[in-house]
């Protein structure tokens, strides 16, 4: 039975298949014969799912609701803000100040960039490790700006030593790499002098070259301040800086908002080439006049062009060689237009004292420029044509009152109330840390300025100082008398502010002084030793010496010339060469050198001058061209044993005069002690008819200073209880008064 079982279901199985193979045979058979169709229609099914899918994926790009964001809704709730991409986190200002200008001008960008939304942070340079921190600020998104200051010889301050030294050796260390800093973002601004050619702003161009040299990208070109009025493209060094911050203050909202660096010009469009064109013509026309070398040139791009080549893997090389020739091009004109400026401006002093105008003199630029005019005006110097000034002395203004005369009065007779504080030539060749006019004055090492003839200056002269004189009529307190006499010029002291031995003319000058019948009283800083030997006779010729080592006079004078300590020697020598009176101005400035004694003495013997005159230095207030304090200042006690200690080393002189309201005592040499009375004061008449006969005889008839030297009266003399003050005046004390720093 289960046989028949087993054969009964195998009959039914195989009479269904036999069924259902009867049923899809014809299907399959025309599926077979349109099998070609078939083939198509699946071949367009795929290509339709492959396209749908592509472009599915490609709208997820551009507008990506992802499945993340969903999946990170909840971190969204509570965070807003995660997905809003930050370009600039902040700025980080470091600064290297010497006098405190440069951490002035880092404050003050610092409450700018704050006042902008963004966080910032001012760093001290000394108190920043580059070598473990530095590193950070490639990924930190913070943008880096370095306001640093060039101190002597181009050296970074003191406070930017070690950054600059770690820079510079990282900068050409395998080990750190050429994208060590890559990432970093920066800017620079320096802080420098023009008159220093040779280091004019070095630190802040070579912390710029060492930072892109690393890698670093520069997100604007580097800004310079000038502390040479003279020649700072905005007047002054303060506004230099105004006009670099108020251009990184724009760039940092463009970064802020994500905008990409100006073109590079390296892209094909018609468009672009124009406005590459025009901005290498702007870049031009600013390298011109900034008068870069050629090696900074090639060196120092702009930013923009750097911004391309910072993206290049090859950033070993400074320039594309297809820019090369652009560049090569504006540096062939810097060349000729530095060339050009040499032969049209440039006139060395002459030795002869006498030169006039040169065919190319009207070509020359003028010494006072519009922003130097409106800041000595508001100081009070009533200017003269285009190089010289004249300013009421405060001591001219004491003994109008009869509230006593300047120390040269105690010391030399001179009647401050007819005093004449003029200069033939504003610019000087020193800036002295104790420079009463902050250095608003121009400087140089030689006249490279138009010139105005000495007949003008001193026409101009006694009359503005006259003027200045009748606003003082009617004034309470002022004595009738002296007002009337202060009306007419007596004497002029040659030292206001400047060099006056710079001006080529300045032998015209003094016989026309003399001419007047008005005393001459010329001081210079000791560095024209052959305009010295040169100069025609004057009343009195004074040398300032305002230190006695050759790293003391570069600490303290700071002088232009390369050279100074040489023509500072020569100076004296040429000083002891003079017939007539010749005078040390010594400045004591406490701490700096006051106790160069012996050193002070060897320098008195190179010089043999008839007088010394020692004088504490006098306080002028904050400045960012002075790191002096009212700690820097003597007391009058201690200018006395500095004296007495000098006169110890000096056998031929003695302490002959003292003025206590100038912190100010005289040496004499002994020649003028006649008969144990001393004999420093000048018979005035006697000199005018001394120096028209030298002029009558043509120089041959000279003379000698005891020729018209007269008696000391008894109050001036060291020692005595007016303590130099002229017994016939009266001595007022002004309670809570504000310094004057007027004055010779």
């Amino acid at each position: 039975m289960m046989l028949h079982l087993e054969g009964f279901a195998s009959e039914l199985f195989n009479c269904a298949l036999n069924d259902v193979w009867g049923y899809t045979e014809p299907y399959l058979l025309a599926v077979w014969q349109n099998r070609l169709c078939v083939y198509t229609a699946a071949a367009v099914l795929i290509g339709l799912w492959f396209t749908v899918n592509v472009a599915f994926r490609k709208k997820e790009t551009i507008n990506p609701v992802s499945a993340h964001l969903h999946s990170s809704a909840k971190k969204q709730e509570l965070s807003p803000e995660t997905e809003k991409v930050v370009h600039v986190a902040g700025v980080r200002i470091f600064y290297g100040s010497q006098t405190g200008t440069a951490k002035g001008f880092a404050r003050e960008l610092a409450e700018n960039v704050r006042g902008q939304g963004f966080e910032c942070e001012i760093t001290d340079m000394k108190e920043y490790d580059p070598d473990d921190r530095l590193a950070e600020e490639c990924s930190s998104k913070m943008i880096c700006v370095f306001v640093v200051a060039t101190y002597t010889d181009g050296q970074p301050t003191e406070s930017a030593e070690w950054f600059c030294k770690w820079l510079e050796e990282a900068s050409t260390d395998f080990r750190y790499g050429k994208t060590y800093l890559k990432g970093m973002r920066y800017a620079v601004f320096g802080l420098g002098n023009s008159v220093y050619v040779g280091h004019y702003n070095t630190v802040s161009k070579n912390i710029d070259k060492w930072l892109w040299m690393l890698s670093a990208a520069r997100i604007m070109t580097r800004g310079e301040g000038d502390c040479n009025v003279v020649k700072s493209r905005h007047g002054s060094i303060q506004a230099d800086f105004q006009d670099w911050k108020a251009k990184f203050l724009s760039r940092l909202q463009a970064f802020a908002k994500g905008e990409k660096k100006v073109c590079s010009g390296k892209c094909k469009s018609d468009s672009c080439k124009n406005k590459n064109k025009h901005k290498e013509e702007a870049e031009d026309s600013q390298s011109l006049a900034q008068k870069n070398s050629s090696e900074e040139e090639l060196m120092e791009s702009s930013s923009d062009a750097e911004s391309s080549a910072e993206e290049d893997k090859s950033h070993g090389s400074l320039i594309d060689m297809e820019d090369l020739g652009n560049v090569m091009n504006r540096m062939k004109k810097a060349k000729k237009m530095e060339a050009d400026e040499e032969n049209s401006q440039r006139i060395k002093l002459s030795k002869q004292n006498g030169v006039r105008k040169s065919e190319a003199e009207e070509e020359r630029r003028e010494m006072i420029t519009p922003a130097l005019r409106d800041s000595l005006t508001k100081q009070g110097y009533k200017l003269i044509g285009s190089h010289s000034g004249v300013k009421l002395c405060r001591w001219t203004k004491s003994m109008l009152r009869g509230r006593g005369g300047c120390y040269k009065h105690t010391f030399y007779g001179i009647e401050s109330h007819r005093c004449m504080e003029t200069t033939p030539s504003l610019a000087c060749a020193n800036k002295c840390v104790f420079c009463w006019r902050h250095h608003t004055n121009p400087v140089g090492t030689e006249w490279r300025w138009k010139m105005d003839p000495a007949e003008k200056i001193l026409q101009e002269a006694v009359e503005n100082h006259r003027n200045m004189i009748r606003q003082f009529r009617g004034v309470p307190g002022v004595r009738p008398e002296r007002f009337d006499e202060g009306l007419t010029v007596k004497h002029c002291a040659l030292s206001l502010v400047g060099e006056p031995i710079m001006y080529p003319e300045i032998n015209t000058f003094l016989r026309l002084l003399h001419h007047q019948h008005i005393s001459s009283f010329l001081v210079t800083n000791a560095q024209f030793p052959e305009e010295i030997r040169n100069l025609v006779p004057v009343t009195q010729l004074y040398v300032s010496v305002d230190a006695s080592t050759k790293d003391s006079l570069k600490k303290i004078d700071r002088p232009l010339f390369k050279d100074f300590w040489q023509r500072f020697q020569d100076s004296l020598r040429a000083l002891g060469e003079k017939q007539q009176r010749t005078v040390y101005r010594l400045t004591l400035v406490k701490a700096w050198n006051v106790d160069e004694l012996k050193a002070y003495a060897d320098l008195i013997a190179l010089g043999q001058p008839d007088f010394i005159e020692v004088k504490g230095v006098t306080y002028c207030g904050e400045s960012s061209a002075s790191s002096l304090t009212m700690a820097n200042v003597p007391w009058h006690e201690e200018v006395i044993h500095f004296v007495q200690q000098l006169a110890n080393l000096l056998p031929d002189y003695e302490i002959a005069c003292e003025h206590e309201h100038s912190n100010c005592l005289l040496l004499s040499h002994h020649k003028f002690k006649v008969d144990g009375e001393w004999w420093t004061w000048i018979d005035y008449e006697r000199f005018q008819e001394l120096i028209q006969e030298y002029e009558e005889s043509g120089g041959t008839k000279s003379f000698s200073a005891m020729d018209y030297m007269a008696k000391t009266p008894s109050w001036a003399l060291f020692g005595a209880r007016e303590r130099g003050f002229e017994p016939s005046d009266t001595r007022f004390q002004r309670k809570n008064k504000t310094k004057d720093i007027s004055g010779c």
